[in-house]
């Protein structure tokens, strides 16, 4: 028997065109798991069964008379509690956010997604306003690892992974300002993409400024593919989103790696150190690509670690977003997040302007590193999930939560695409993710090589036995 919770987005629409399963079906066997999942892992902050099963039913109608509405026509998807959901209170993870109001606007990749007749399983978890790696807030408490619940997800698109991971929905929005689809994907044995910045609009525009990447996070690059076709399209509300793509993502998936020249950075010039674990099976998946046709050479991007640039961009952010509160609502915030919100309101215009101007020089050397280079492959984190509840590994002596991701915040600088994929775990069963980064534009690309490792069976999805929280 077929478990409606495990399919893919793909397997589902297969299903529905055959008449084997309905909409409604597969709504509610991922209800059913999302409940289930929810004490252990506490992915979401708000399900929406009433309204999912009504779309589902709609849905379901459609395909039955043979006239589906959309390209994901009654495909179950989560969203980031970041977004707009229109009818749902976007409370960001903070007590300083009322549910009270209207509520009566889509974000624009949610409204993409209705408008191919995508059904809202529900509202996923975030830190406060998606200001760290984890997942934890004062508004939702911790969202913990599929595989050890002891450990974290990871952040800031923690619900979102552990959902997909389990079973939840096999399509997520997330949002990602220095690795937060990355970040947890990782963690949680999954595939996202962080999009060349301006191709998934969004709206608010995101007090982070045009760090903040929307993309999807899914159990596979087709997956992701078939979702970015969808939500990756202008709306006038963003100022700064791209025109319309060259094609379909979908369609150029097949192209394969053969001829395709691939740096493979092991630690950013020595600049990262890697655990054994996590670097031998990223070596093992770079061979891989080797075996598949690409052209693999050992060679690292010529920059320094670009922290203290990022941070003052990010900071600043941090204060921005918190500007109007008051002496008692800062009382309520994340205690680090208060921190890093005094730290940006002392910075002045010139600090700002400096960080952008090693912004500005690292997009730069990235452009020509990519004149010799089509993508460049790196770990996606040098670490496996730690413990839950903390920013930073206990007894590393790092302070803040870029400490331990080195290799995804300099990305969002150069506003570059860049995917994880799940290659191996280590001793503990614990995930290992390969990012792969490509040009500006070139997200087809970057899935496109994602999509040979899953093809291949290099890239590996989340064990079958792990069905449920209590699995």
């Amino acid at each position: 028997m077929t478990d409606l919770a495990e399919l893919t987005a793909a397997q589902l629409l297969d299903g529905y065109r055959k008449g084997e399963f309905s909409p409604e079906e597969a709504t509610r066997a991922t209800l059913e798991r999302a409940e289930r999942i929810q004490p252990e892992v506490n992915a979401f902050v708000r399900l929406l069964a009433d309204e999912a099963l009504a779309r589902a039913r709609e849905s379901t109608g459609r395909w039955r008379r043979g006239e589906p509405s959309g390209l994901l026509d009654g495909v179950p998807v989560t969203v980031k509690d970041i977004l707009l959901l229109r009818g749902s209170p976007t409370l960001r993870g903070s007590k300083t956010i009322s549910e009270q109001g209207s509520w009566d606007q889509d974000a624009p990749s949610v409204a993409r997604l209705r408008e191919q007749g995508a059904v809202f399983l529900g509202k996923t978890t975030t830190p406060e306003f998606g200001w760290k790696g984890v997942t934890d807030s004062p508004q939702s408490g911790v969202t913990r690892n599929p595989y050890d619940r002891t450990r974290t997800a990871g952040g800031s698109s923690g619900g979102a992974a552990a959902a997909v991971a389990l079973g939840a929905g096999p399509l997520a929005l997330g949002t990602d300002g220095g690795g937060s689809v990355r970040i947890p994907a990782a963690f949680c044995g999954i595939f996202a993409l962080k999009p060349t910045y301006g191709r998934v609009p969004l709206y608010p525009a995101s007090a982070f400024g045009t760090l903040s990447h929307v993309g999807p996070m899914t159990r596979d690059a087709a997956d992701a593919a078939l979702m970015l076709d969808v939500i990756g399209v202008p709306d006038a509300r963003d100022w700064s989103a791209l025109g319309p793509p060259p094609g379909s993502f979908s369609a150029s998936l097949g192209e394969g790696v053969r001829g395709l020249r691939v740096a493979y950075s092991p630690t950013l010039g020595g600049q990262v150190a890697v655990r054994p674990a996590v670097a031998a099976a990223v070596r093992q998946a770079v061979q891989g690509l080797a075996g598949l046709g690409a052209y693999v050479e050992e060679a690292d991007p010529d920059f320094a670690d670009p922290v203290d640039a990022f941070h003052a961009l990010w900071f600043a952010g941090a204060a921005r977003v918190t500007q109007q509160l008051g002496p008692r609502q800062r009382e309520l915030l994340d205690p680090g997040l208060r921190d890093i919100c005094r730290t940006g309101a002392r910075l002045s215009a010139l600090d700002y302007l400096a960080a952008v101007d090693v912004r500005m020089e690292l997009g730069r050397r990235m452009g020509r590193f990519h004149e010799s280079y089509d993508v460049l492959v790196t770990p996606t984190l040098p670490i496996t999930a730690f413990e839950a509840g903390v920013e930073v590994p206990q007894g590393s002596g790092l302070r803040r939560w870029t400490g331990w991701t080195p290799f995804t915040y300099p990305f969002n600088m150069t506003q570059q695409p860049a995917a994880t994929v799940p290659v191996g775990t280590d001793a503990a069963g614990l995930p290992v993710g390969l990012q792969i980064v490509a040009a500006r534009h070139r997200d087809d690309l970057v899935l496109r090589a994602a999509h040979a490792l899953y093809e291949a069976g290099i890239a590996t999805p989340v064990p079958a036995g792990l069905t449920t929280a209590g699995s």
